[in-house]
């Protein structure tokens, strides 16, 4: 086990420390977990409280690393646009909340002492850091060339999301696309955190912190194997499968959820033989006369088994988009939603399995 340990409070040391800013005392010391790879992990965070070493020298960074490079206050004001005053002023204060020369003085020009240049290489490293991070979220939110996070199910990647995005493209060629295939309460907790923009998911979530929309209502079949005693059949009520093993979606699928509440409704809790993660490996299972299950159709017909109707109960499962509520979209995720509400009904799915 990884030892835990405190977050404290180390004092630099200073010339003179009457001139020297000090992190304010914590009233009580927490235990932490030491782990660098958790983002989460208070340790490993910037302290930004108004005394801080970053609140205090932030603001002054760029007016150093200006006048380190042209080694001239006059210039380096004329680049930055300020008054040389000003600048001169920032440069004495930075100093003297550092309690350290970073500059030798010879007229009006200047060069870095050892202590300039070792906070140089940092100050730069991070003002690198700021243009990179600005640049990034900027070209994000760009209308014609931003970027969508979009997660969708495993079930509408072989043909609803590519048709979706084609469709989409034709008019806005070059927006970028983020996407991420996983089970509906997956993707909802990285619309939360901020991860993800938009969804594409079933059920359709309920939850006050979400807006949903129903896009489409898909039919659920159930499949059986092609020497199976039902295949005969082209529909069946479901409690006739009562008796029969089935495969199944794992438990935090939706998909599960849905086929778990059609038993029920049939009056059944199905017995089930194996538990997965990707409809057409059911498929695969079912073709091998492991079991039945309940699957929406297939982008293509998979030899093996044959996919006979529900008529009772209703066996449908509803799609819908959804995105965090109060959060503000960028100009590209805003027109993607926008298409999105204009397919209601026209989902690319396999011909015969969206309902009106």
């Amino acid at each position: 086990m990884r030892p835990m340990h405190k977050q404290a409070i180390i004092n630099p040391m200073a010339h003179d420390r009457s001139t020297r800013p000090t992190r304010p005392p914590f009233v009580e010391a927490k235990n932490y977990p030491s782990d660098p790879s958790d983002p989460s992990d208070p340790s490993d965070l910037s302290d930004l409280s108004p005394d801080s070493w970053s609140a205090l020298l932030a603001p002054r960074l760029a007016y150093f690393a200006a006048v380190a490079r042209t080694e001239h206050v006059t210039r380096a004001a004329q680049q930055l646009g300020i008054p040389q005053s000003t600048l001169s002023r920032a440069l004495a204060r930075l100093e003297q909340d550092l309690g350290v020369d970073l500059f030798a003085r010879r007229g009006r020009t200047l060069s870095l002492t050892a202590a300039g240049r070792t906070f140089l290489a940092s100050v730069e490293r991070s003002l690198g850091e700021i243009d990179r991070s600005a640049d990034d979220v900027r070209a994000d939110a760009d209308p014609a060339t931003g970027k969508v996070a979009f997660g969708f199910l495993h079930t509408m990647g072989s043909e609803a999301v590519p048709e979706l995005i084609r469709a989409f493209r034709v008019d806005h060629p070059r927006v970028r696309f983020s996407l991420v295939q996983n089970y509906g309460e997956w993707m909802i907790e990285r619309l939360r955190t901020g991860e993800l923009d938009l969804c594409l998911t079933s059920p359709v979530p309920d939850a006050p912190d979400l807006v949903a929309r129903r896009l489409a209502e898909q039919r659920l079949n159930l499949v059986v194997p092609a020497d199976h005693r039902l295949a005969t059949r082209k529909r069946i009520r479901l409690a006739e499968a009562a008796d029969e093993a089935f495969v199944t979606l794992e438990p935090p699928y939706g998909l599960r959820r849905i086929a778990d509440a059609l038993c029920a409704e049939a009056g059944f809790r199905p017995r089930v033989a194996f538990e997965g993660e990707d409809a057409e490996t059911l498929r695969g299972l079912v073709a091998a006369g492991l079991g039945v299950a309940l699957l929406p159709p297939p982008a293509f017909a998979r030899p093996g088994v044959v996919e006979l109707a529900v008529t009772a109960p209703r066996a449908v499962r509803e799609i819908g988009v959804a995105w965090l509520a109060g959060h503000p979209d960028t100009p590209p995720v805003a027109a993607f939603k926008r298409f999105l509400l204009t397919r209601k009904g026209t989902i690319a799915a396999p011909a015969g399995s969206l309902l009106p």
